[in-house]
């Protein structure tokens, strides 16, 4: 499996500073589109097209862009965006997007393939509580929280791993290598997971069991999951100004 490489940003450096692909620059009126409002699936539909997934069940279409900034791949991505009265044609909301940023996004992959490509390790993170924090449209999305030196240098890998419980195909594990990353300063991360080469769920909510290494122990935690009904291709990443190094 190649390893994909992409800058994430702390989570609160994206908050304060931006970073994100601007859509209107007329918002003068207070700081409130600093703030993203939603977590979405960019979903290209062409070269000139593309929508949103907002859950697993309400899409949304922007009316001020037309090909997706990310290209072709799909990705998840943080956003802020104003509802319209209008009604769309072809998905369930008009929205316009004040600005939109990708988030780190990859695959998970099999306890085989993390062993295959040596990735193993399991140094300390926490799984912080947050809006954020969600198993959506065929993606479980997580904002972490661990040690960095804090110099931007050595990239720490992240991985979700499945098949880890032959008992429950529906457990998975967070892998956090700091890479020999000094730990002196802590930080957020948010980063997506593909979660297609989990069994189908056939239209039914399970509970999607995540376990990890804490600071303080082994733990975890149950989300919500159900397969999402269509699939497109993805796995992809976009640029956006670096806070945190990760793969």
């Amino acid at each position: 499996m190649k390893k994909m490489k992409s800058l994430l940003w702390g989570l609160t450096t994206l908050l304060a500073l931006g970073g994100f692909v601007a859509c209107d620059d007329d918002n003068d009126d207070g700081y409130w589109y600093l703030y993203p409002n939603a977590l979405v699936t960019v979903k290209p539909v062409d070269s000139e097209s593309f929508y949103m997934q907002l859950n697993d069940d309400i899409t949304l279409e922007p009316t001020n862009m037309k090909g997706s900034p990310f290209g072709a791949k799909e990705v998840r991505a943080l956003t802020n965006y104003t509802r319209l009265q209008e009604k769309s044609e072809n998905y369930d909301q008009l929205v316009y997007v004040n600005w939109i940023d990708s988030i780190l996004t990859k695959p998970a992959i099999t306890v085989a393939e993390a062993e295959a490509e040596g990735l193993t390790r399991q140094d300390p993170v926490e799984i912080v509580r947050d809006w954020v924090t969600i198993a959506e449209d065929g993606y479980l999305t997580l904002r972490f929280r661990a040690k960095w030196e804090g110099d931007n240098r050595t990239p720490h890998l992240v991985n979700l791993v499945t098949g880890v419980n032959p008992e429950n195909p529906y457990e998975v594990q967070f892998r956090h290598d700091t890479n020999g990353d000094g730990q002196r300063i802590w930080g957020d991360g948010l980063v997506a997971f593909r979660l297609d080469g989990l069994p189908d769920t056939e239209g039914k909510t399970v509970k999607l069991k995540l376990t990890w290494k804490s600071f303080s122990g082994p733990k975890s935690a149950e989300f919500e999951y159900r397969t999402r009904e269509t699939t497109t291709e993805g796995g992809g990443t976009a640029e956006v100004r670096p806070a945190l190094i990760l793969q």
